[in-house]
């Protein structure tokens, strides 16, 4: 038996993405709290996250939505990954308010630790697209458009995509320039 690989690639990224996501999850978190949001879309449904990006760009007027929705559609996978905004209870202040009870009564407002666990998972999972050889790169526009389509549920408040691509030819990197 011959397998090619064009006929294993969209296994293998899913399994990357699967284990990009196992490695956001248990990357360190703030006193041990997790607030994190995690899923992986594929097919159709990026095609529904191109057009929401397209959406957004022209209401916004944010062209590299437009660039973002175009290279989006070379991917077969794209990991999102969102923390929900809660207060961790250290009453630090990092926030901008003088503690978490100040930091409640503004409930859209993220506490910095959510921040920081959300970016030490994003680099978690990113380094393992990297250690598998994928091309990835970290995108807000597609986050922001998993937003407004709910694709994590109300409760993830700040999103970022990771879309994941096998070719010979990164298609997120080297693109035009705005």
């Amino acid at each position: 038996m011959i397998i090619k690989e064009e006929n294993l690639r969209h296994s293998s990224l899913l399994a990357v993405a699967a284990q990009m996501l196992t490695a956001a999850r248990t990357a360190p978190k703030a006193r041990g709290i997790d607030n994190l949001v995690l899923a992986v879309v594929t097919d159709e449904s990026i095609k529904l996250l191109s057009e929401k990006m397209v959406e957004i760009g022209e209401r916004d007027g944010r062209q590299f939505f437009l660039r973002d929705a175009e290279n989006i559609l070379n991917a077969e996978a794209v990991v999102l990954i969102a923390t929900t905004v809660k207060a961790n209870g250290l009453n630090c202040g990092l926030c901008g308010y003088k503690g978490c009870s100040q930091k409640n009564e503004n409930v859209e407002a993220p506490c910095a630790f959510n921040m920081n666990d959300l970016g030490i998972a994003i680099g978690s999972a990113v380094s393992v697209a990297a250690d598998h050889r994928v091309d990835n790169r970290v995108m807000y526009s597609i986050g922001k458009a998993a937003k407004e389509l709910q694709f994590l549920g109300v409760e993830a408040s700040i999103i970022f995509g990771i879309p994941l691509s096998a070719s010979g030819k990164s298609p997120f990197f080297d693109r035009k320039t705005l």
